[in-house]
């Protein structure tokens, strides 16, 4: 039986990214037992998309979001932000306890109170996600007459 390490490419990364899952799905399993958090609404849902959200961003694979994968998801969510920006709202999630934010940090950001720049912006993404803003299909025909 070849061990993990001989695995390769995608069969490797597939196992990883399971693995990985699996660690958030546990974390999940305390925030739905937390007296703490008995009161918010459709948890099982909010934490089951924070899982997907993460581990999207999770790029070193450590557990974690590195400043890197900050940087590519606030890319991807067509924020970009400086070195600066983005070490700062690392600080802000793990209250300067780390250089990259771990699951648990991002959680309790998202559920929490507190409005941190990051759950500013995936709120906003959602919300954006959620309501198609563009125009679906090519541009109406104008004429002269109606240009400005």
């Amino acid at each position: 039986m070849p061990s993990s390490k001989n695995l390769q490419g995608g069969k490797a990364f597939g196992l990883l990214k399971e693995q990985q899952r699996q660690k958030l799905e546990e974390i999940n399993q305390e925030y739905l037992e937390d007296q703490k958090y008995r009161d918010e609404e459709d948890l099982a849902e909010k934490l089951e998309s924070l899982k997907n959200k993460y581990a999207e961003f999770d790029l070193n694979d450590q557990g974690e979001i590195d400043l890197m994968g900050l940087k590519r998801m606030m890319e991807k969510l067509g924020v970009p932000k400086t070195h600066l920006e983005l070490k700062k709202m690392i600080v802000e999630v793990t209250g300067g306890n780390s250089n990259a934010i771990n699951y648990r940090d991002f959680v309790k950001m998202m559920l929490g109170k507190r409005s941190a720049v990051l759950k500013l912006v995936l709120i906003f993404e959602d919300k954006a996600n959620g309501s198609p803003c563009k125009p679906e299909g090519p541009p109406p025909k104008r004429d002269i007459h109606s240009l400005p």
